[in-house]
């Protein structure tokens, strides 16, 4: 049977209004509008067809089994400032492809299971030291960390959002956390969404918690996860100028900014002096263009996935038919942790990604 739920998804997917796709579908809004509310059970199928080339989504996707929809309140969104309806809602259902790949991929293979521990009750930083402990890495950099956060259960995913209103999210979902990167921005500004989005995970668990406080929490834990405070004053005891900064940001694999932000917290710097650091930050344009960029951190585990189900002769347009959803969909959801980065010098240090067939 037509399933109207799954319409929804896709029209919220690719962005459009009611009015907007019944427009490039040929119809009416009231009858899209009774199509989508379940009021028209069974539509025909050359609307059903008209809808599906309008959304660039096959006609199987709407007669599969319900999609589990991600409820705003049970993800973090830092900007919803800036954030419109139709950006969040986009993102939402990015979600739920991902859940459905995730599902898919699951059912064949053993994946690492989750590995994070409850630290609502830790202050951030403390909470941080406490899952490097847990996690074996002590003080030391994190030369990889989707790597890291893969091993130990963290589903990672991009997002194609060609803008900076998303900066990431994190949700839990039966049991699995899952991550989401908007990897329009540098691989400096994704490392610490990444960590921001862990320190949502396990600080708040998604309970319903939001606002500036919650979004504060979670940066002084990504500060503290990514820039030990003892391996920061051991390697910079004093700051002199902003290029004594610039020179060591690639060892911990964050921006300038951060960097400077972790010296002033870690009492390295005066506030006089942070405030001129950060007014030179702005006037050589660092804010949007960071020096010595890093390279973008790759996905360990959809790598090694995707190897897998090419054994078989098996691609992600094969993968895509059977989950009924367009191949730029997986693309979307992967194609942005393609790129296999080699930040630092010793990534033995961290604990290898386990993938067996199923």
């Amino acid at each position: 049977m037509f399933n109207s739920g799954r319409l929804s998804i896709a029209r919220k997917r690719r962005q459009l209004t009611k009015k907007t796709l019944a427009e490039k579908a040929g119809i009416s809004q009231l009858t899209l509008t009774r199509i989508e509310t379940g009021q028209t059970q069974e539509p025909e199928e050359e609307t059903v067809s008209a809808l599906a080339r309008a959304l660039s989504y096959p006609v199987d996707f709407f007669y599969l089994e319900d999609c589990e929809e991600l409820p705003p309140e049970a993800v973090s969104f830092r900007s919803l400032s800036s954030l419109t309806a139709r950006q969040r809602d986009s993102a939402l259902s990015a979600g739920v492809i991902a859940h459905l790949l995730d599902d898919w991929v699951t059912q064949r293979f053993n994946l690492p299971q989750p590995d994070l521990v409850d630290l609502r009750d830790e202050h951030p930083e403390a909470a941080a030291i406490a899952l490097r402990r847990h996690w074996g890495i002590g003080s030391k950099p994190i030369p990889h960390l989707i790597k890291l956060l893969e091993a130990k259960g963290v589903r990672v995913f991009s997002l194609s959002e060609s803008n900076k209103n998303v900066d990431a999210f994190s949700c839990w979902r039966n049991g699995i956390p899952y991550v989401f990167l908007n990897t329009f921005k540098s691989a400096e500004r994704s490392r610490f969404d990444a960590a921001h989005e862990v320190g949502h995970l396990v600080l708040h668990l998604h309970g319903g918690a939001s606002g500036r406080m919650v979004e504060r929490e979670a940066d002084q834990f990504a500060s503290a996860f990514l820039v030990p405070r003892d391996d920061f004053v051991a390697t910079v005891p004093v700051v002199h100028s902003l290029e004594e900064l610039i020179k060591n940001k690639s060892r911990w694999g964050v921006s300038v900014a951060a960097l400077t932000r972790t010296a002033f917290d870690s009492g390295v710097l005066s506030d006089w002096h942070y405030r001129e650091l950060c007014k030179q930050i702005s006037s050589r344009g660092y804010r949007t263009k960071e020096p010595f960029p890093m390279k973008r951190e790759g996905s360990v585990l959809w790598k090694k996935v995707f190897e897998e189900l090419w054994k078989d002769r098996l691609t992600r347009d094969h993968v895509a038919a059977e989950l009924g959803i367009p191949s730029d969909e997986i693309t979307s959801l992967i194609g942005g942790l393609s790129s296999e980065g080699n930040h630092g010098s010793n990534p033995g240090a961290i604990a290898k990604t386990r993938l067996r067939v199923v």
